[in-house]
Parts: C-alpha cells; sequence; structure tokens
C-alpha cells in the first residue's frame, strides 16, 4: 500500500514537472528566436546574448521549479516511473506555444497527444519498474561517465559543422542525453540525501556532478534553441533523455522493469509509439 501511494505521488510530481518544463521551454524558446544574430564575437554567443532579457530568467526559474518537481517525483518513485512521463512536457510544450502565438491545436496534434499518453501510461503501468541500488558504488559510474562523455563531445563538435536545422536536431540529442545523466545523478544525489541527510551531500562526489551537468545541459540547451526553431531539436530532447536514462538506470542504479513473456513486446510497441508520436507532434506543431 506504501508504495502504491508512493508511486501515485511520484507520477503526479512528475507530471506537475513536465509542465512547468514546457512553459519554461517555450518562454526561453522565444527569447532566443528574439535575440539578434550573433556577429562573430565572444559576447554574442547564443548564452550571452539571451541572459540579458529578464524574460529568460523568467523562463528558466520556471525550468527550475521542474526540475523541483522531478526531484521531489524522484524521492518518491523510481527514475523508470519518473522519466517517461516527463516525455509529456512535449505535450505541454506545443498547446502552451499555441496559446503564446494565438493558434489552435489541430485534431492531428490531439490524435499524437493521446499516443504518446497512452505509450507513457504503457511504460508505467506495465514496466511496473522495481527500485535499485541506493547508493551504487564508483566502479559502476566511471565507464558511464567515460563513454557518455567521449560520445557526447562527438557529437557536439559535429553540429558545429551542420546547417541550422541538422545543427539544432544534434544539439536536441546531445543536450536530451546530457539531462538523462542529470536524472540519474538527481536520483543518487535524492539517494543520498535520504539516507545521510546533508552530511552525504556534501561530502560525496554525486551532488557537485548533478549541479556541473545540470550546467552543462543548460548551456547546449540553449544553442540548440538559437539554432532553429523548437520543433527541430525538442522531440530528439524529449527522445534522448529517457532512453539514455532507462539505460543508466539499468546500468548504474540496477532498476530494472518487472516484465515477462508478451510485456516485453508491449513495452517495444510502447516505446516505438512514444519516439513516433514525440517526432509527429513536433512536425505537427508551429514552434
Amino acid at each position: 500500500m506504501v508504495e502504491k501511494v508512493s508511486n501515485v505521488l511520484a507520477v503526479l510530481f512528475a507530471l506537475a514537472s513536465a509542465l512547468t518544463i514546457a512553459w519554461g521551454t517555450v518562454v526561453r524558446h522565444r527569447i532566443a528566436e528574439e535575440a539578434p544574430d550573433a556577429s562573430g564575437g565572444v559576447r554574442d554567443s547564443p548564452i550571452l546574448r539571451v541572459i540579458r532579457r529578464p524574460l529568460w530568467w523568467a523562463g528558466l526559474s520556471t525550468a527550475f521549479l521542474g526540475y523541483a518537481f522531478q526531484v521531489v517525483a524522484l524521492g518518491f518513485g523510481t527514475l523508470l516511473i519518473v522519466q517517461p512521463i516527463l516525455c509529456l512536457s512535449l505535450m505541454f510544450t506545443l498547446p502552451l506555444s499555441s496559446v503564446y502565438q494565438k493558434q489552435k491545436i489541430s485534431q492531428v496534434e490531439l490524435f499524437w497527444a493521446f499516443i504518446l499518453s497512452a505509450a507513457v501510461a504503457i511504460i508505467v503501468i506495465v514496466g511496473n519498474p522495481a527500485h535499485g541500488a541506493v547508493q551504487p558504488n564508483l566502479a559502476r559510474w566511471i565507464p558511464a561517465l567515460l563513454v557518455g562523455g567521449i560520445i557526447l563531445t562527438a557529437l557536439d563538435r559535429i553540429a558545429y559543422s551542420l546547417l541550422r536545422h541538422e545543427k539544432a536536431f544534434m544539439l536536441g540529442i546531445v543536450t536530451g542525453a546530457i539531462f538523462g545523466y542529470v536524472a540519474v545523478l538527481s536520483k543518487a544525489t535524492v539517494n543520498l540525501f535520504m539516507t545521510g541527510g546533508l552530511h552525504a551531500l556534501v561530502f560525496n562526489w554525486e551532488g557537485y556532478a548533478l549541479i556541473a551537468m545540470a550546467t552543462l545541459g543548460t548551456i547546449v540547451q540553449q544553442s540548440s534553441f538559437n539554432a532553429a526553431a523548437l520543433k527541430h531539436s525538442l522531440p530528439a530532447m524529449t527522445v534522448a533523455e529517457p532512453f539514455v536514462a532507462f539505460a543508466l538506470g539499468y546500468a548504474v542504479l540496477s532498476e530494472r522493469f518487472q516484465v515477462t513473456g508478451y510485456g516485453w513486446l508491449l513495452m517495444t510497441v510502447a516505446a516505438v509509439a512514444m519516439v513516433i508520436s514525440t517526432f509527429a507532434l513536433s512536425k505537427q506543431s508551429t514552434i
């Protein structure tokens, strides 16, 4: 009974996180669109141009509030419950952007929003994730951090050799992957705090790595926003984050979906539907 209540609270806080992150994303992207084009100097970098705008800070504050909801959700439930629900941030982003632009949501968008919601529900309910290690040892972290660092650095460098739309897409993948690491580090940090309090946070590396990774993710995300329209980067972010988090949840935290037999087939179909609906929603959107 206690576990069921915890899972329900995790779902509710994850939904609140998805909604607030969506609003922050829309605001910051609008600021990025309105920013003047760079002329090549250091002062004209994407992040430096937009941080001069008070509204950008308001959007960033909203994103931080969404992250706070995510941390609370991770305190109640597993990473494998929280991350699929955060994919709904795209579904929330599209209507919020439509309101911002005073445009109606189409029936096609509603259809794909339903498919995305159903896919997320299947992954959470059928997957029935089990809790993993409270504090995984460093031997589990090192390979994940090294391999991820090499791959993401390479993808980031490749992105800057591409045209605007392709660049935004590639940076979206990098951003999503970084926030996948942020999600896993967040879960590890929450576990540290719940078991050892502030003392454990101060004298362990996970919290500091979390701050560094979240900062890096915000910078890369803003660069992707500046590269092209949100529809070119947001789907990649939305899809990359949960799948990287799933992989790290299995490899580092030892969390597991409790699925057998045909349940895995249903989970696979749901995962494919989540990816397709995410890209379909962004294609239909005018953002």
